[in-house]
C-alpha cells in the first residue's frame, strides 16, 4: 500500500470512529455471538495460563539448560558438599562423620532428582504453555485487532456510499458505484477474516484437553520426583540405623543392656567391670562403701565419662565411693532391670517363702534369665560375696550391700520410684544371692 493511500485510510478510520461515536453512522459488530462467547474462553485460557505459568515458575529453584549450574545453586547440593567436608574433618571412625557421609549421599541423590524434575517440568510443562502465550495468544490478537480494522473499513465505505447515493446527481453516479465496489470488497475481507479468526479461536478452544494434558503432566512429574525421593531415602535410612545402632562409642546410661554387649562384642557391661575391678582394687575395705553417697558432681562427671568414652579410672582412686555410686547409677538407669521385667512377678513370690524352698524357688528363676542377664549377675553377686566377707573391716554385710543395691536390680515395669512395701522383698533377694553366691553360681570368680 502506498504511503500516500495508508494515510488516506486511516484519516477516514478516524472520521468514521468520530461518526459512531456521535451517532452519525452506523457501527457494524466484529463479532458474532458464537465468537464472542469463544473470545471469552480464550481470554479465560490465557489468564488461567498466565498465572499457572508464572506460579510454577516460582516453585523452580533454578532456570536453564545448564545441568550441573542449576546443580551448584540448589541448597540440598550445597549443605551435601557441607556435610562431606565435616564427615572429612571428623574421620571415618566417628560416628557422627560416618552418618554425614551417608546423609550427604541422600542430599546428592535428593538434588539430582530436583534438577531432572524441574527440568522435566521446563520441558514438559512450562515451554508448552509459553509457547501458547507468545505464538497462538498473539496471533489471535493480530487477527482480531485486524478484524475491528477490516470492520471500520467496511462501515467507513457504507457510510461514504450512502452519502454519495443521496447527493446522486448526473455527474457523481460513476463515484457512487466505485464506492459500491469498494464497500462490498471490504465485506468480503471482513467475512474473510472473521472466518480466519474463528478457526483460530475455535481451534485454541478445542484444544483445551491439550492444555489439561501439561497440567497433568505436572502433577505427573511431581508424582515421579517424589517416589524417586522417597526410593533413595528409604535407601539410606536402614544404612544410617544400622550404622548408628551398630557404633560401639554410645552411651552407656539409660540404654539397653543387650544392645550395649551386641555392639561392643562383650560378656560384662562396660560400667559393671570397670568399676568391679576398680573397687576390688581399692574399695574392698572401704568402709560403708555403696552406702556412703560419693560427690554428686563427681559421679556425675563419671557417668558422663563412660557415656563420651573417655574413662580415666585413676582419677577416682581417692574417691572410691564416686565409683561405686556411678555403678549403682548405672544399675538404675537400665531400660530394664538385671532380673528384668517378666520375672519380676516370679522373683517376689519366691523372696516369700521360706528356708530351702525359698532358695530353690530362687534358683528356678535365676535359671531363666537371659544368658546376657545371667552373666552379669554372677559377675556382680561374685563381686558382692567377696566384698561381704571383709564386714568386719568394711561393714557391709549381706544384709547391708541388700539393702542398698537390691531396689536397683529388680523393679516392677511400673514403679515410679523406692517403695516401702517391696523394698524389703528386693533385698532378700540379693541377700541370698550373696550368702549362697557358690550355690547359686558355682565355679570360677
Amino acid at each position: 500500500m502506498l504511503k500516500k493511500d495508508y494515510f488516506k485510510k486511516n484519516l477516514l478510520r478516524v472520521k468514521q470512529i468520530a461518526d459512531q461515536n456521535l451517532g452519525r453512522a452506523e457501527k457494524t459488530d466484529a463479532l458474532t455471538e458464537d465468537l464472542i462467547v469463544a473470545e471469552k474462553k480464550v481470554d479465560l485460557i490465557k489468564q488461567t495460563c498466565q498465572t499457572t505459568t508464572k506460579k510454577i515458575q516460582t516453585c523452580l529453584q533454578g532456570s536453564g539448560t545448564d545441568y550441573e549450574k542449576r546443580l551448584k545453586k540448589l541448597p540440598e547440593m550445597s549443605l551435601s558438599h557441607s556435610m562431606t567436608e565435616c564427615s572429612s574433618l571428623l574421620g571415618e571412625e566417628c560416628l557422627l562423620g560416618k552418618t554425614l557421609k551417608i546423609c550427604s549421599d541422600g542430599e546428592s541423590g535428593l538434588s539430582h532428582s530436583l534438577v531432572q524434575y524441574e527440568m522435566g517440568v521446563e520441558q514438559n510443562v512450562l515451554h508448552p504453555l509459553q509457547s501458547l502465550l507468545d505464538h497462538e495468544i498473539p496471533s489471535i490478537n493480530k487477527q482480531r485487532k485486524q478484524l475491528s480494522k477490516l470492520v471500520l473499513d467496511m462501515d467507513s465505505a457504507r457510510t461514504r456510499y450512502q452519502s454519495a447515493c443521496r447527493q446522486t446527481q448526473s455527474g457523481s453516479m460513476n463515484k457512487a458505484e466505485n464506492l459500491k465496489d469498494e464497500m462490498e470488497e471490504a465485506s468480503n475481507k471482513v467475512y474473510q477474516c472473521r472466518d480466519a479468526l474463528s478457526t483460530e479461536m475455535f481451534q485454541f478452544v478445542a484444544r483445551e484437553a491439550e492444555y489439561s494434558e501439561k497440567l497433568a503432566k505436572l502433577i505427573e512429574l511431581q508424582a515421579d520426583y517424589h517416589r524417586k525421593a522417597l526410593k533413595d531415602l528409604d535407601h539410606i535410612l536402614p544404612k544410617l540405623k544400622q550404622q548408628i545402632s551398630n557404633h560401639h562409642n554410645k552411651p552407656l546410661y539409660g540404654h539397653s543392656l543387650q544392645d550395649h554387649l551386641r555392639v561392643t562384642e562383650r560378656d560384662i557391661a562396660f560400667v559393671i567391670e570397670e568399676c568391679v575391678l576398680t573397687l576390688m582394687e581399692i574399695g574392698m575395705e572401704e568402709e560403708g562403701l555403696f552406702r556412703i553417697a560419693g560427690s554428686t558432681s563427681k559421679v556425675k562427671k563419671l557417668k558422663a565419662s563412660f557415656d563420651a568414652g573417655f574413662v580415666a579410672m585413676e582419677d577416682y582412686v581417692h574417691d572410691v565411693h564416686c565409683v561405686s555410686g556411678a555403678l549403682k547409677l548405672y544399675l538404675r538407669e537400665l531400660p530394664e532391670p538385671l532380673l528384668t521385667f517378666d520375672r519380676y512377678g516370679d522373683w517376689m513370690a519366691a523372696a516369700q517363702q521360706q528356708g530351702d524352698h525359698k532358695l530353690q524357688s530362687l534358683w528356678n528363676v535365676l535359671d531363666t534369665l537371659p544368658k546376657h542377664n545371667y552373666d552379669n549377675l554372677r559377675y556382680l553377686v561374685k563381686f558382692l560375696a567377696q566384698l561381704a566377707k571383709g564386714s568386719d573391716v568394711n561393714k557391709m554385710t549381706p544384709s547391708n550391700i541388700a539393702i542398698v543395691i537390691g531396689p536397683n536390680l529388680i523393679w516392677s515395669q511400673n514403679d515410679g520410684g523406692p517403695n516401702v512395701l517391696t523394698t524389703g522383698t528386693q533385698s532378700s533377694i540379693l541377700e541370698s544371692l550373696i550368702l549362697h553366691s557358690e550355690w547359686f553360681f558355682p565355679g570360677g570368680e
